[in-house]
């Protein structure tokens, strides 16, 4: 029986392949869009968003981090002109705000929460035509804040900062504080871009 099974096992991973060789031989991909999104968008227009806030390139991180989203996605063709689009997306970051979320006993910052926020539409280009809005939209973020707080084992530490084990020794509290920041920044608008891409996408 244990033989049985083992075939039928072995014969559904062959399928498997075969149907994905053929769906991509074919030039199939998956969409992440929803049916409520408009068939007749096929390219788009990131505009570079505008920074509402005191943190110096936020915006063109969040514009270059969403443009990324699209490329890897694949459902639509990023254009550098919106002239050439179907549709343009614009945005405003309101607010990018870091507050502190653990202490130790000591009084020492363990995690810190960054929380951004901001406005986005979709519209179609011809006609002008909104199709897609988001308004406050709000993404937070837990990253450390001191040495007590930093697992350099982590996969989380490892692919986020370019600090290594006996670095984080020598460091200060304060150096590693703002190298820490910087990394949980450039994750924090990966992230947000990832889950607005989704929302846009999924028109909610």
């Amino acid at each position: 029986m244990r033989e049985a099974l083992f075939k039928t096992v072995k014969c559904i991973g062959l399928i498997s392949g075969f149907v994905g060789l053929l769906l991509s031989a074919c030039g199939y991909q998956f969409s992440s869009r929803s049916d409520s999104f408009p068939k007749d968008i096929h390219t788009v227009y990131v505009e570079p968003f505008i920074n509402g806030t005191r943190e110096i390139g936020l915006d063109k991180e969040l514009t270059s981090a969403l443009r990324s989203q699209f490329f890897r996605r694949g459902d639509l063709r990023v254009v550098d002109q919106a002239d050439h689009a179907d549709a343009i997306i614009t945005g405003v970051v309101r607010a990018f705000e870091r507050h502190v979320a653990t202490v130790n006993r000591q009084d020492e910052v363990l995690q810190y929460e960054s929380a951004l926020t901001l406005d986005a539409s979709l519209r179609r280009r011809e006609p002008n035509q909104i199709l897609w809005r988001t308004q406050g939209t709000r993404l937070t973020e837990i990253h450390s804040g001191s040495r007590a707080a930093v697992v350099t084992t982590s996969s989380a530490f490892k692919s986020g900062t370019t600090l290594s084990a006996a670095d984080v020794r020598g460091f200060t509290d304060i150096q590693l504080t703002e190298d820490e920041n910087r990394a949980a920044r450039t994750q924090l608008l990966e992230t947000f871009a990832e889950e607005l891409y989704q929302r846009l996408m999924e028109m909610f």
